[in-house]
């Protein structure tokens, strides 16, 4: 079967019309389309469900004695059970709920930069979104110092550039596992085999490549990993994963009364119970479109998910193409993977430019023609340097997750083909 079969293939058993009716936002938007996911991605029924039940059944303090009180308690677990499924963590215990990946990030980067000690460098890139940069640099009056992992010309990090950096000075090697600018895929397994055999730690931002595919903390063996719901068919929130001794070592702010172990030590005051609710129920998603493409009585929740994750990153390579070729065709000059044979490396998040056009004048545009895309620097002031593009201008960035359709893209094309007729 050559590609074009298999791009068939996939777009008729994915059940996409299906998928989007459990979607509120997407039956009532009428004509408009999604392509700003990368910004936060639309909920399913199930989860606006979950969080609402919440707040309606049980929208109290946790840690009591009585029965409302006793359910918030239990959700929370519940949801470190999914998210652990979800990641494939060794324990819930190693999963810990918060505001955002950026503050966890900082508070990593707090604790690591106590115990620098003769390891005292940090290898850092240039493709990652600004928060799992500058947090780390804010390090530097802590005597930390740091080595520049650079993306090539083909618009990805090579492991064979990172080898040189590590060394047995190096604390950490700190990077993303899929841009969220220019959607390029980092082999971050390499990545760790390379950090450990340095006895240096790996920090992964996977918040952009968490709707997009498996993720597997013990496969890639790093040892910190930070995720965000708002992107993940959940509300706003985030979780930090890390092995749970790495945790249990790392130095965190606790009241006296907290227990000094991970998830309470990590946890700092009340987080959003109802979101986190909500995280459950995306998790829970996410397993049924894996049970519901193969139905079995005797695959795990874990097994489901690789299933529906496996699913969405198959149907997701054919939204790639597609979108490759429509922006190809209208003239773009894409930033990042943009040869088909590399499709592997990339999920179909889209960063570009036309010509001299203006990225603000085109976003516009297409928002006048019912189309959702974004525009500016994407949070990513050093990869905009390393493209040359003003931090006032940016580019442009179209990104797709698996509600979205090939009949999507080419109204996108056409409506792309015609500002640009228009401008020029």
């Amino acid at each position: 079967m050559n590609k074009h079969q298999t791009d068939k293939a996939n777009a008729t058993a994915f059940p996409v019309d299906t998928i989007r009716a459990m979607f509120p936002a997407l039956q009532r938007a009428g004509d408009f389309i999604f392509l700003d996911n990368a910004a936060g991605a639309q909920i399913p029924q199930s989860v606006l469900d979950a969080v609402t039940n919440h707040l309606v059944a049980h929208n109290v303090q946790r840690g009591g004695r009585y029965g409302r009180s006793v359910a918030v308690d239990q959700a929370v677990a519940d949801a470190r059970a999914s998210v652990a499924l979800l990641i494939n963590a060794t324990s819930p215990s190693e999963i810990c709920f918060g505001m955002n990946a950026t503050s966890f990030i900082r508070l990593v980067s707090l604790g690591i930069g106590q115990m620098l000690s003769e390891r005292d460098e940090i290898v850092i890139t240039d493709m990652d979104h600004d928060a799992n940069i500058a947090t780390w640099l804010a390090l530097e009056s802590a005597g930390a110092k740091f080595k520049w992992w650079r993306m090539r010309e083909d618009g990805n990090l090579h492991v064979d550039d990172l080898r040189p950096l590590v060394s047995d000075r190096t604390r950490l090697v700190a990077c993303t596992v899929t841009a969220h600018s220019i959607g390029s895929i980092v082999d971050v397994t390499s990545v760790a085999e390379i950090a450990h055999a340095a006895g240096a730690e790996v920090f992964l931002d996977c918040v952009h490549y968490g709707p997009h595919g498996l993720i597997d903390v013990q496969a890639w063996d790093c040892d910190y990993l930070v995720c965000s719901g708002y992107k993940n068919f959940s509300p706003h929130m985030g979780f930090l994963w890390g092995r749970f001794e790495t945790l249990k070592r790392l130095p965190t702010f606790r009241e006296d009364f907290i227990p000094d172990e991970p998830p309470y030590k990590v946890e700092a005051g009340t987080f959003i119970y109802e979101n986190v609710a909500g995280m459950d129920a995306a998790v829970q998603y996410l397993e049924l479109i894996g049970r519901n493409l193969a139905p079995s009585n005797n695959r795990s929740r874990r097994e489901n998910i690789v299933a529906g994750m496996g699913a969405i990153r198959d149907y997701e390579l054919l939204l790639a193409r597609e979108m490759l070729a429509v922006l190809k065709d209208c003239g773009a000059t894409i930033y990042g993977v943009a040869d088909e044979a590399r499709i592997n490396e990339r999920v179909p998040t889209f960063c570009f430019n036309i010509g001299k056009l203006s990225p603000q004048r085109i976003v516009e545009e297409m928002a006048e023609m019912q189309i959702g895309i974004r525009d500016g620097h994407m949070y990513a002031p050093r990869l905009m340097k390393r493209l040359n593009l003003s931090m006032d201008s940016g580019a442009i960035r179209a990104s797709l997750v698996h509600y979205n359709t090939v009949d999507e893209i080419h109204r996108f094309g056409e409506a792309l083909r015609a500002i640009v007729a228009k401008l020029s």
